[in-house]
């Protein structure tokens, strides 16, 4: 796995991280949640355009 992707994916697990502590704590906010969405589909692309 080459730098870059593994950077967004160890991003994206800490956002994941972040984000589920914030909803714990403070409630749950639909923009986090959209924006790790987002932030998964994006790592998700790097993977397979790297894969192929």
């Amino acid at each position: 796995m080459p730098g870059s992707t593994k950077t967004m994916g160890a991003l994206t697990m800490g956002g994941l991280v972040v984000v589920t502590a914030y909803t714990v704590a403070l409630g749950s906010n639909g923009w986090l949640w959209f924006g790790w969405v987002v932030l998964g589909l994006l790592t998700l692309g790097m993977v397979a355009s790297r894969s192929a």
